[in-house]
């Protein structure tokens, strides 16, 4: 039976964080724009983020050290232009999102004037972090979204998964292949519907799930990656996953990050005997890079045969730590930890996919009409390791800078489009009897990537992951053609496209550096380029 509903659309907007609801707004004044949401509008990354977002604001700070510290945080890998480009853009995007009605933190000066709150963390040299407390994604989040939902040349679709881009080589047109709308999977109504549109934008977020260990929600399953190389375009340094160092280690704690923000107020890692080890290991101690530090603590865990390590802020005031971090004190007290007297179990998690797809300064990916923003971009801006509080950031900048290329499109005539694209066919499948492959083939990906394709990589990992991962790219795909989709189908199909991604992208790299660190290659190239992997025509 073939399954309809035909929507028609300027641009389609695939996910709804920071990214994604910028991107929306800014385009909103001219186009009729449609963004659909997995589960609810704020079931992403961005709701979740803790830290704060990055710019110059101190009038001792200088657009050229921010610069600097994202240079050296990205170990050689990141692309200048890429970089000055974000540096540049960050206090003129932040001052838009402050004029939608984001509230960031103030304090009072000697002088009795009232000014932003700044604060520090790793790889920083200062304080420019701009936050909310300890739960500034939330603010933003809620900002972009009330904007979104009021403004009336925006369509907002809940618990819709984009299924696969649909192109003009797919449809065997001629001439210049380009994006003409995609294929999504009403989770509501359990059918297939098929949104055209003249520009699509993925905004997707990223691939830490996975990993068996991560901070990040459900939803980041790297759809938007998997659907740009299924349709075409170059992904790029996949191997560059962020471990961030400190996840809450609680059995009933799933997922909870402890914002970097911590440590840049003075926590201290400690061994399970009280003893310090960061300053043994990097002159910056617990600010050192997030690899560094993630590291360390693996190493640590590794060698003592701990379970955890521990992060500790006890030695300051109770006032100061209860106003700084509200919702890192209230969760961990529900949980039995009092944060202002004791030590905080912690574990490194998946956190951030540096790489993804490959795009100019505006978002434009190799595919004409299709653009991709936030951390299922590859910009060149992160390297081989990003900075603390420059992803929130990325998207807001990137977002305008797509939003205003797309703009420019719109005014040129459009391209002729199809009456009608084809309706998804499922006539050939079947309800699924068998669930039970799914979780274990689902289980057993996430399990065998932190084991072999984790923080710390040889060859033999590599390689066996690698076959495991085949098998199971064989084994899912066979599943997929047989049986009609489900939300977890349609993840694990594009999780193990990623891992594949990542895997190859770790084989390709033989040498150290960063986020990918090699027991066969433990010392980095004299000059370094990142890993582009080109899809088979």
């Amino acid at each position: 039976m073939k399954q309809g509903l035909e929507h028609r659309v300027d641009v389609l907007v695939i996910g709804s964080g920071a990214a994604g609801l910028t991107l929306a707004l800014e385009l909103a004044q001219h186009a009729d724009v449609m963004v659909i949401a997995k589960r609810r509008l704020m079931d992403g990354s961005t709701y979740y983020a803790q830290g704060g977002i990055a710019a110059v604001f101190d009038e001792s700070d200088t657009i050229d050290s921010h610069i600097e510290d994202t240079l050296v945080a990205g170990a050689g890998l990141c692309e200048r232009e890429a970089v000055e480009f974000t540096a540049r853009e960050a206090r003129a995007s932040l001052e838009w999102l402050i004029s939608k009605g984001a509230n960031f933190d103030t304090e009072t000066d000697a002088c009795g004037h009232r000014r932003y709150h700044l604060t520090r963390e790793g790889g920083h040299s200062h304080r420019r972090i701009l936050h909310s407390a300890d739960a500034t994604g939330k603010e933003v989040q809620q900002t972009l979204q009330q904007r979104v939902l009021d403004h009336p040349n925006i369509q907002v679709m809940e618990r819709y998964n984009a299924v696969d881009l649909i192109t003009a080589k797919k449809l065997g047109q001629a001439g210049e292949n380009r994006v003409l709308g995609a294929y999504v999977w009403n989770r509501n109504s359990e059918t297939v519907e098929t949104i055209a549109a003249h520009f699509v934008v993925l905004a997707t977020g990223g691939a830490s799930k996975v990993y068996q260990y991560t901070s990040n929600p459900d939803v980041a399953s790297g759809d938007g990656i998997a659907m740009a190389w299924r349709a075409g375009c170059r992904i790029a340094n996949m191997e560059f996953n962020q471990f961030h160092p400190t996840c809450l280690y609680h059995p009933q704690a799933k997922n909870f990050l402890l914002t970097e923000a911590l440590r840049g107020e003075g926590a201290l890692l400690r061994r399970p005997d009280g003893s310090r080890f960061m300053p043994d290991v990097h002159e910056r101690a617990e600010l050192a890079p997030r690899d560094v530090v993630a590291r360390a603590i693996d190493y640590e865990m590794k060698r003592l045969g701990a379970d955890c390590m521990y992060l500790d802020i006890s030695h300051k005031p109770a006032d100061f730590i209860i106003k700084h971090f509200p919702t890192i004190h209230q969760r961990c007290l529900e949980l039995g930890i009092d944060i202002t007297r004791d030590p905080l179990p912690v574990v490194p998690a998946a956190h951030y996919t540096c790489g993804g797809v490959m795009t100019d300064l505006t978002g434009r990916t190799d595919l004409k009409g299709l653009y991709a923003i936030g951390e299922v971009a590859y910009t060149g801006l992160h390297g081989a390791n990003r900075m603390a509080s420059n992803s929130l950031l990325e998207c807001l900048v990137f977002a305008r800078a797509a939003a205003q290329a797309i703009g420019q499109g719109l005014s040129q005539p459009a391209p002729q489009p199809h009456d009608h694209l084809p309706a998804w066919d499922d006539s050939q499948v079947v309800d699924s009897d068998e669930q039970v492959v799914i979780s274990h083939n689902w289980h057993e990906l996430r399990l065998l990537m932190w084991d072999y394709v984790g923080i710390v990589r040889s060859d033999k990992r590599l390689q066996r992951a690698l076959r495991r991962v085949e098998m199971l790219q064989s084994e899912i795909q066979q599943y997929y053609a047989d049986f009609k989709i489900s939300n977890d189908l349609l993840e694990l199909r594009n999780l193990v496209q990623v891992a594949e991604l990542i895997v190859r992208s770790a084989m390709a790299r033989k040498e150290s550096r960063g986020l990918h660190f090699t027991l066969d290659y433990p010392a980095p190239l004299p000059t370094a380029q990142p890993t582009v992997l080109t899809p088979r025509r």
